[in-house]
């Protein structure tokens, strides 16, 4: 996340002088630049969001349509997701495959009735537009949305602060998506996140996400959030993130990620690396994603190895770091399937120093989505 400290050659999302204005300290990220973190401090943020409610900017992210007929059969040709049966109005997660059973990307996708909406990660969103359209059948089209920005309203006060200036947000379930006006700004909403708080996702006109962000952080109990706090609240809350848990040489099974796999995809196996997902779910795989709670305060970080407690290398840390609301270190990594068991002894080499750690269960702070 940080990388670079020139910031001159970066893209800027729409909220790009928000964020200065708010005192944010701009960092490389994606090829944008984006708020590391406010005044407050990523602690403050990250605990703010826990207990009342935080404003991220991720227009960073990719935004795009499919449309047309065979629009969701489309992109099942892409991923093990259930697309075709996504109700209107609702929204799921799901994974791009490659032919070998490697993970392209995370997504989320929505049902809008007449057209499909996507939201893709900024460090994929050109390698993902071009995957998908190189895939599409005459009749259906991929329009990517570069003119639309993203915010993410996340923590328990979310619903409530957001009241006063769209009533009808609170009464939305969890993966609900719907049109609808903010403060007199038409808005795409949907009730989800990345924090693992209740929340909602709010797409808009690039030329309204600084009206939108102003009447937002105006409400009682909201203030803006970095992406240092974005990165703790979503390993806290045991989700992945692209490059980091997931990437080109991880299988869904390998990542615990196989809840997204629908059940009709299964009796199918029709998508990329089919073969090597029901081999896995058949045989069981070397290794797993698991959560790892080193003991003691120091944190361990992505890449730090990971090692039985006889000293053979069993794997590796992927997310890692301090986690405020477990007020413990906290991380996710791979290590042998033998060694997955909640509770086993691991090793962490931290600087040459063997750091004793033990298999937790995921997540760390309970989800508190709308159900």
């Amino acid at each position: 996340m940080a990388g670079s400290d020139s910031t001159d050659t970066l893209l800027e999302t729409p909220l790009g002088a928000l964020h200065r204005a708010l005192g944010g300290r701009m960092v490389p990220f994606a090829g944008y630049a984006m708020p590391v973190q406010y005044p407050a401090g990523i602690m403050a943020e990250h605990l703010h969001c826990r207990a009342q409610a935080a404003l991220f900017d991720v227009s960073h992210m990719g935004q795009a349509e499919l449309l047309g007929e065979g629009a969701a059969a489309a992109l099942e040709r892409l991923t093990p997701a259930d697309v075709a049966g996504l109700k209107p109005g609702r929204q799921r997660y799901g994974l791009l495959t490659t032919e070998d059973g490697g993970i392209f990307d995370d997504f989320m996708v929505a049902n809008l009735g007449e057209r499909l909406f996507l939201v893709v990660n900024a460090s994929r969103k050109a390698e993902d537009f071009a995957r998908i359209e190189a895939a599409l059948p005459a009749g259906v089209t991929l329009r990517p949305l570069p003119d639309r920005a993203l915010v993410a309203l996340q923590g328990p006060a979310a619903a409530t602060a957001v009241a006063a200036i769209a009533p009808d947000l609170p009464g939305m379930s969890f993966m609900q998506v719907k049109a609808t006006t903010i403060a007199g700004i038409d808005a795409l909403v949907s009730r989800s996140g990345y924090t693992g708080e209740d929340g909602f996702e709010i797409s808009v006109a690039a030329d309204t996400a600084e009206a939108l962000a102003k009447a937002l952080l105006a409400l009682p109990g909201v203030q803006p959030a970095g992406l240092g706090a974005r990165d703790s609240l979503r390993l806290e809350a045991g989700l992945c993130l692209y490059g980091n848990d997931i990437d080109l040489t991880t299988s869904p099974v390998e990542a615990a990620l196989t809840w997204t796999i629908g059940k009709r995809r299964r009796m199918e196996w029709n998508f990329p690396g089919a073969d090597r997902v029901r081999a896995e779910l058949a045989n069981g795989t070397k290794r797993l994603r698991i959560g790892i709670r080193p003991e003691g305060r120091q944190p361990a970080r992505s890449h730090t190895p990971v090692h039985a407690p006889d000293g053979s290398a069993v794997g590796e840390i992927t997310s890692g770091g301090f986690g405020p609301s477990a007020n413990a270190p906290v991380a996710m990594g791979y290590v042998d399937r033998a060694l997955a068991e909640d509770g086993t002894a691991l090793a962490l080499m931290v600087r040459g120093k063997a750091l004793p750690a033990r298999v937790a269960p995921l997540p760390f702070v309970p989800h508190r989505y709308a159900r």
